[in-house]
């Protein structure tokens, strides 16, 4: 029976389900749960830039180890550190042990990402088969946190959070490394390599702002919706419902992704994030600012983590890939530093619409930037069928 379960479907599921299900357990309602504590919005955005901060210092260490060692192992060590993590973060309560508590777990997390989804495309299954387990994932997670927060309680979120980073291990531990990601030192080359790659480094400046303007947002729409009236348990249903409207760009990349150029995919991609903060910014009637969010918030994140995984294979070379997509996390990581710090302090000062009107600016820069990106199509790589 070990047998059939080794490299199995299952296991796949098990993997992505669960790692997705506890990310979002863990983190959906942080800004929630911390101003429902009394912290100003000044210190949610210190709690959750730390994370960024950590995440930014040892993504590039994680990508390295990743590259040279055998990823399962290495994945298995940061998944039970992560519990472990999740354990202490249980019976924190002060701003300090907070902010070290949620930093080391996000840490462990981000730093197993880039990995998790080069996998997703290296597996023996079909890329929306295998990553439609971590929409679903992250969908249950965002409404089983909104559940547990409003039924049960708080802190009983992280509970849930070390019960589903066992199954995430479990799922871990009947996969099989692929070929490509496999430890293979002899063939390394200098990672110093990737500094040179001038449309590479060009890419992470795009990269950096898309994905540091929508942690931002990630972070204050669950409060900007309690702020509008919802109660926490609608509010998390609605994100949940969110999460699952990336589902059909999961299942169907494999009919659009190898097929549309990178550039193009870009601006589609940039598109639908000037449409939800445009929305924002308006402060647009409620219902409508719910489907926004349902149709633009994960669909456009989603499509821009498929998105990463062509560029990067279509710039960088197999080698040194992963360490490539840890250093587009790092940039992510410490642009959303820079984001959430300046985002905590206009909430402290002023409103959401002035906060999402002002992000709109910042949309419009890597707008800009995508339009003169000289990037190859991309439609030779393959990664989707």
């Amino acid at each position: 029976m070990l047998e059939r379960y080794k490299n199995s479907y299952l296991s796949y599921f098990l993997m992505y389900n669960f790692y997705y299900l506890s990310w979002a357990v863990f983190s959906a309602l942080i800004s929630v749960y911390l101003l429902d504590k009394d912290f100003k919005a000044s210190e949610v955005s210190l709690v959750v830039s730390t994370s960024f901060l950590t995440s930014m210092i040892f993504q590039p260490v994680i990508g390295m180890f990743s590259d040279r060692y055998d990823v399962k192992k290495v994945n298995f060590v940061l998944f039970t550190l992560a519990g472990i993590g999740g354990l202490a973060f249980m019976f924190a309560s002060s701003l300090i042990t907070i902010t070290i508590g949620y930093s080391f777990v996000l840490t462990l997390i981000n730093g197993t990402n880039p990995v998790m989804e080069k996998i997703a495309s290296s597996s023996p299954y079909q890329y929306g088969k295998i990553r439609i387990w971590g929409t679903i994932g992250y969908a249950t997670g965002s409404w089983l946190a909104g559940m547990i927060y409003q039924l049960i309680s708080p802190s009983a979120i992280f509970i849930c959070f070390i019960i589903t980073m066992i199954l995430c291990i479990i799922g871990l531990l009947g996969t099989q490394t692929p070929s490509e990601l496999g430890q293979n030192n002899e063939e390394k080359t200098k990672t110093s390599t990737l500094f040179h790659n001038y449309k590479y480094l060009y890419y992470l400046i795009i990269a950096a702002i898309f994905q540091g303007i929508t942690n931002m947002a990630n972070t204050y729409i669950p409060a900007m919706f309690q702020n509008d009236g919802l109660k926490v348990s609608l509010v998390s249903t609605i994100l949940s419902f969110a999460v699952l409207c990336e589902a059909p760009l999961v299942l169907f990349s494999h009919k659009f992704m190898d097929k549309l150029t990178n550039k193009r995919l870009l601006i589609i991609a940039y598109s639908m994030i000037t449409i939800q903060f445009l929305c924002y910014a308006l402060n647009v009637w409620l219902p409508l600012k719910v489907i926004i969010t349902l149709i633009t918030k994960h669909p456009s994140g989603m499509l821009f983590i498929m998105i990463n995984l062509k560029i990067v294979s279509t710039l960088v070379p197999k080698e040194h890939q992963i360490t490539a997509l840890a250093f587009v996390q790092t940039l992510r990581n410490l642009s959303s530093i820079i984001f959430q710090n300046i985002a905590g302090q206009i909430l402290d000062i002023s409103s959401y619409q002035i906060l999402f009107a002002l992000s709109l600016i910042v949309i419009v820069v890597g707008f800009v930037l995508v339009i003169l990106f000289k990037v190859p199509s991309g439609k030779d790589q393959k990664l989707f069928n």
